[in-house]
């Protein structure tokens, strides 16, 4: 399986980082050994002093599929699931400023905590609300409307490049208020009012 993450999809979240709004879907990708499952705690590692959460919705995929017409997308997942985008921001502007992908921004060990999934059918999934408590406190609260690439468009867009296949993971873009862990911190991620994903910073 991979995974396949859309930087740059809210626009307040462009604006809180100072980046260009994009003309299409900005594509990343995770290895596998990036995945956090199952409330597992996240250690913080040697190599950055300055990692940030960004809490997203996800899509998984449930057949293979590959120039996937925009309006049969919506065929390719009936689950999503919420998930926490580790990034170490420090590495990330090093690796910018020298014109230099950034993977090992993104896709270290553990940087992608993901819940369990759940049907599409229960929701609205053009009007979903999600959000993020860091220590109790709401940091981050989202809502898939202010996209600026909704999800079928999404898995459209990424499958002329990648084929899907079953089992692969979207992250679809966070929202703003993205923000540091420190050693100690307890993250809660919730679609809707229902808490799905928990990760304790050790």
């Amino acid at each position: 399986m991979k995974i396949i993450a859309i930087g740059r999809n809210y626009a307040a979240h462009i604006a809180e980082l100072n980046n260009e709004k994009p003309a299409q879907p900005v594509v990343f990708m995770k290895p596998d050994t990036a995945l956090l499952r199952k409330n597992a705690p996240f250690y913080y590692p040697e190599f950055s002093k300055d990692i940030h959460f960004e809490v997203e919705i996800l899509l998984k995929i449930n057949r293979e599929g590959k120039y996937i017409d925009q309006k049969f997308a919506h065929k390719y997942y009936d689950e999503i699931g919420i998930g926490i985008d580790f990034t170490a921001r420090d590495l990330q502007s090093q690796c910018k400023e020298k014109g230099l992908p950034w993977e090992i921004a993104k896709g270290f060990n553990g940087s992608a905590p993901v819940s369990e999934f759940i049907s599409k059918e229960n929701f609205n999934l053009a009007d979903l609300n999600f959000s993020l408590r860091q220590n109790g406190e709401l940091k981050q609260n989202g809502n898939t409307s202010l996209m600026l690439f909704p999800f079928d468009e999404i898995v459209a867009y990424v499958s002329q490049y990648f084929t899907l296949k079953k089992g692969d993971i979207i992250f679809t873009g966070t929202p703003s208020g993205v923000g540091p862990i420190a050693i100690g911190d307890k993250l809660e991620a919730y679609i809707e009012e229902e808490k799905l994903l928990e990760v304790e910073i050790k």
